[in-house]
This record gives C-alpha cells, sequence and structure tokens, in this order.
C-alpha cells in the first residue's frame, strides 16, 4: 500500500511538460532588439505610458533618499535595478503577447499582466529580492571597508570616489562583485518569468529553463546581459528620462528572446505513465 502511494506521488509529481532549449549564433540578440523596436513602434502609446510609470518612479525614488539625506544610497540603488529588472518587464510581456494575438494592447495587458500566475511570479520575486538585498549589503560593508562609517559631504564622497586610491578601489571591487551577483541573477531570469507567464509552470522550473539556457548558449547570452546592462545604464544617464523608451525596447526584446530559445511541450500520456 505504502508502495503504490509513493508510486502515485511520483507520477503526479512528475513534470507534464517538456522543455526544450534551442541553440543560437550572435546574431541573435541583434534580432531581438529589432523585434523590440518594432513592438515599440505598434504599441507607441501603450509603451510610452508604461516607461513613464517606471521613470516616475525612479525620480520619486531619488527625491526621497535626497530629501531624508540618504543620497549616499543613490548609487548602490541604482546599480541593484539589474536585479530587479526582469519584474519591471512583466508588463513589457503582456504587451508583446497582445501583439501576437492580433489585437489592440492596452493599459491592462502592461498593468495585469503578472495576475494569471500571480503566485509563481511573486516567488520569482522573493529569488530577484535576495539577490537585491545581497548587493545592497555587501555594498554597505565595502564602503565602510573603504570610507569607514562616517558619511562624508556628496561633493567630497563623489571626488573621492575618482581621485583617490579608496574610491577607485571601491569602484572596482563593487564593479566585480556587482557583476558576479547581476550574472547569477540574469542566469536565473532571463527566460524564467516569460515562461512562467506564458506555461502553466513552477517557478523553479522557470529557473532551470533560463540556467539551462544560459550554459547552452553563453557566449550570445553573455552578450545579451552586457546589451541590458548597457541599454539601462544609458537610461539612468539620462536622468532616468531614457528610460521611458529603453525599458519597453529591451522587455520586448525579451519576451522575443524567451521565444527564440525556450520551446514547451506537453508530454504524452504514455510518457507520463512510463
Amino acid at each position: 500500500m505504502n508502495a503504490a502511494s509513493a508510486r502515485s506521488r511520483d507520477k503526479s509529481a512528475a513534470p507534464s511538460v517538456k522543455i526544450t532549449i534551442r541553440p543560437i549564433g550572435m546574431d541573435r540578440p541583434r534580432a531581438w532588439l529589432a523585434a523590440g523596436f518594432e513592438d515599440f513602434r505598434q504599441a507607441t502609446v501603450i509603451s510610452l505610458a508604461y516607461g513613464m510609470f517606471w521613470v516616475g518612479l525612479s525620480i520619486a525614488i531619488t527625491a526621497g533618499a535626497i530629501t531624508l539625506g540618504l543620497w549616499h544610497w543613490l548609487l548602490p540603488l541604482v546599480a541593484g535595478f539589474m536585479f530587479l529588472g526582469p519584474l519591471v518587464a512583466v508588463g513589457s510581456y503582456g504587451v508583446s503577447r497582445a501583439l501576437e494575438e492580433n489585437r489592440a494592447p492596452h493599459l491592462g495587458d502592461a498593468f495585469g499582466a503578472w495576475r494569471p500566475h500571480a503566485g509563481q511570479l511573486a516567488m520569482m520575486g522573493v529569488m530577484m529580492m535576495i539577490f537585491f538585498l545581497a548587493w545592497i549589503r555587501l555594498a554597505t560593508l565595502l564602503f565602510a571597508l573603504f570610507f569607514g562609517f562616517e558619511v562624508p559631504s556628496p561633493t567630497a564622497l563623489y571626488a573621492a570616489l575618482l581621485t583617490t586610491p579608496e574610491g577607485l578601489g571601491m569602484i572596482v571591487v563593487g564593479t566585480a562583485i556587482g557583476a558576479v551577483l547581476a550574472f547569477g541573477a540574469f542566469s536565473i531570469s532571463v527566460v524564467a518569468i516569460p515562461t512562467l507567464m506564458d506555461h502553466d509552470l513552477t517557478f523553479m522550473e522557470g529557473i532551470e529553463a533560463s540556467v539551462r539556457t544560459v550554459a547552452r548558449n553563453f557566449r550570445p547570452m553573455l552578450l545579451w546581459a552586457v546589451i541590458l546592462t548597457g541599454c539601462v545604464l544609458v537610461g539612468v544617464l539620462t536622468f532616468y528620462i531614457g528610460l521611458a523608451l529603453i525599458l519597453p525596447v529591451l522587455g520586448y526584446a525579451s519576451w522575443h528572446a524567451y521565444e527564440d530559445l525556450v520551446r514547451v511541450q506537453p508530454l504524452e500520456d504514455e510518457q507520463l505513465r512510463s
């Protein structure tokens, strides 16, 4: 009886789909960007509205930090955006999917795309938040290591970052640590979130698909990570305004990257019974 129950549980717990990762060439990231720009062109108003929402939120957070005297947190917070970016792109996935269904996207597609799979997306959010909090903690420790526990004035701090051995050392070490953490977050999320939105899977299946994607296509995915980072950096350097265009385009491009890389097929009944 116990053995029969165990076999039954094993079968019910077995995955009902087969996730295949396609190999790609180094030219595909460029094609994803082109597809992202095309989606933006087809849904310009919705795209700008979605992008401006995140621009406004970014400006509000920055203003709040400065008002509260927490300006020294701005640099790690801006760098930490890379850990939360995959969650920001969720609305873009909804718009791209609407365009593929040959219907005009609306704000509900952008701001409500997460609802059908809220539980699994929330778990992915927890995973990304762990990376973000780890980065904030490490950034705090690095600041204390190089500058001590007393926060200098904004002018003195930012001048020291570029003109003193302590500042340059913190930038080098912080960039190296941040890059490792960011690539780890990228590896578990690059196709995980669109996969969860497109199929009824668990967040662990999405993470597995994402890690396998990066492992099988390491060089193209490394290039894609560099492109994403560079584009977001450009958006930040424009005082966030450029993010109104950049975030939707990158989100659409990421959706097309998922469709290019991941194929999810239901297993045949015979395979499930075996």
